[in-house]
């Protein structure tokens, strides 16, 4: 495994050298470096998803550190932010702001809809986007939900679950949190699209990613006390409510009984049970798109 990861490290390395690449807070467009180091770190835990004795969780040893390292993380700045950001910005005005970048998603999440093979979904998504963007004053109010037009949850994660691309390993990233190999790759892809991404103005750019990650995060203030008491394990319970939150999307909220990529026609990746969990793991993980996500009900955000 380190000697996989030490690869993709001088790999990286050799393509910023050749390419003169700057990250994000530079003019040069960051997308393309972000998502090749996201993909070969993705083909890097498949290969590792072959050892470990946990099979959904080969690399948990290595996740628990990292989780444990977000958690404090989280406890000394993030969730001190999301307070601040919560006591600062009155109600109306974040729900606005969590409208505003649904509505950016909104698009892409079509898009996927299409690549499932769910075209009417797909015009839903459209349809969404439209009014919204004219009716809802540029998104800030979700017009749309109100005519009857449901707000959809998919990124390209769940386009590759749909096609039967299995979990591959399980892991968890610094900051950016859970993930399994194939949402890695689907992340990847769901920030090349971002149409944030592509603003030329950089302060712009990054005032627009911190405010979405801020509002993220204040989204989640709700269940941090939830999720604490529902679990003796909180790192356990965290990995099963994910597992199980991006198995019930990818079959739309109705997946099969038995085995979770076993029951995806061609799962490859990975064949590990299922854990049941208590019903609050609802709560976590409705999407992360982007940047974007939520941990309480769409009705609440709306």
């Amino acid at each position: 495994m380190k000697a996989i990861l030490r690869i993709v490290a001088l790999r990286h390395a050799a393509n910023k050298h050749q390419q003169g690449q700057i990250m994000i807070g530079s003019t040069t467009h960051p997308k393309s470096g972000t998502c090749r180091i996201l993909a070969a770190a993705g083909l890097a835990l498949v290969l590792a998803g072959c050892a470990g004795s946990n099979p959904k969780d080969p690399l948990e040893g290595y996740n628990r550190a990292i989780f444990s390292f977000n958690e404090g993380v989280d406890k000394v700045a993030l969730k001190p932010l999301a307070q601040g950001y919560e006591a600062a910005v009155p109600l109306p005005g974040r729900v606005g702001i969590a409208n505003f970048f649904g509505n950016v998603g909104d698009l892409w999440i079509g898009v996927n809809n299409l690549l499932q093979g769910k075209p009417t979904n797909a015009a839903v998504d459209l349809g969404r986007v439209l009014i919204n963007s004219t009716a809802g004053i540029g998104g800030l109010f979700d017009i749309a939900s109100e005519v009857g037009l449901e707000k959809h949850e998919e990124d390209f994660g769940q386009t590759m679950g749909r096609w039967g691309v299995g979990n591959g390993a399980y892991i968890v990233w610094p900051i950016i949190g859970p993930r399994t190999a194939r949402d890695t790759l689907g992340f990847g892809v769901d920030m090349f699209a971002d149409p944030v991404g592509y603003l030329d103005r950089v302060r712009l750019r990054n005032s627009l990613y911190g405010t979405r990650f801020v509002d993220t995060r204040a989204s989640l203030l709700p269940t941090d006390k939830a999720i604490d008491e529902a679990s003796l394990d909180k790192y356990a319970y965290v990995r099963d409510a994910y597992l199980q939150r991006r198995r019930s999307l990818i079959y739309d909220g109705r997946p099969p009984r038995g085995d979770d990529d076993a029951a995806i026609p061609g799962g490859v990746l990975s064949r590990a049970p299922m854990e049941p969990i208590d019903a609050v793991s609802h709560l976590v993980l409705t999407r992360v798109n982007g940047g974007s996500g939520s941990l309480l009900p769409m009705a609440e955000r709306q």
